[in-house]
């Protein structure tokens, strides 16, 4: 057996490049250093970093140390904070013995478990129209069935089934089912994850 078959014979997530960009940039940002800054300090040039960054190059292992040093960690910590692996999750219906949907009720239900960048719920029937929300970042409001009615910083909004409306970070807002069995689906991103411009 030469060498090549024993290659052949790894797990395919070994031959895998390590994603380590995500968690370069969020220690980048955490310390609030720019793309400039971390090249001055490692020695590599800012398109290699940001290219690391985006997922569209692999740092070598010589490479990562740099970065890892002039991120003030290690590429151990780097690398546990990385998404190393591809997920895949259901997150199956609340469907009756018969394959029906089960009657509408009351319910909020998470579409996406786990701490990941993106949050998705599910409102189902009449929600307390007082609640005020407002959110780090963006989120998309997506009415499945029924309608809704949204107010968002001062302007009303009536939201019926197919439409969707976007709020930024930051928005205040409040809304109420304005049909019954009415279902909305918020799409937001994770308030863990710091966004910026940069």
């Amino acid at each position: 057996m030469d060498a090549k078959d024993l290659d052949d014979r790894k797990d395919p997530k070994d031959k895998e490049p390590l994603r380590v960009g995500a968690a370069v940039r969020r220690r980048r940002r955490a310390l609030e250093l720019t793309l400039a800054a971390v090249a001055a300090r490692s020695g590599l040039s800012v398109p290699f970093l940001s290219q690391v960054e985006n997922e569209r190059a692999r740092p070598s292992a010589r490479s990562l140390q740099r970065v890892a040093d002039a991120l003030e960690t290690t590429p151990a910590r780097l690398l546990a904070s990385s998404d190393t692996a591809r997920t895949v999750e259901l997150v199956q219906g609340t469907r009756g013995p018969d394959g029906e949907d089960g009657p509408l009720e009351r319910r909020v239900r998470p579409l996406v478990h786990g701490r990941h960048q993106l949050q998705a719920l599910e409102f189902t029937g009449d929600h307390d129209p007082g609640r005020e929300f407002q959110h780090r970042n963006d989120e998309l409001m997506y009415v499945a069935e029924g309608s809704v009615d949204v107010e968002a910083e001062g302007r009303a909004y009536r939201l019926a089934r197919g439409d969707s409306l976007f709020l930024s970070g930051g928005v205040r807002h409040r809304w109420r089912a304005t049909a019954p069995d009415t279902r909305i689906v918020v799409v937001a991103v994770a308030d863990h994850i710091e966004t910026s411009d940069s």
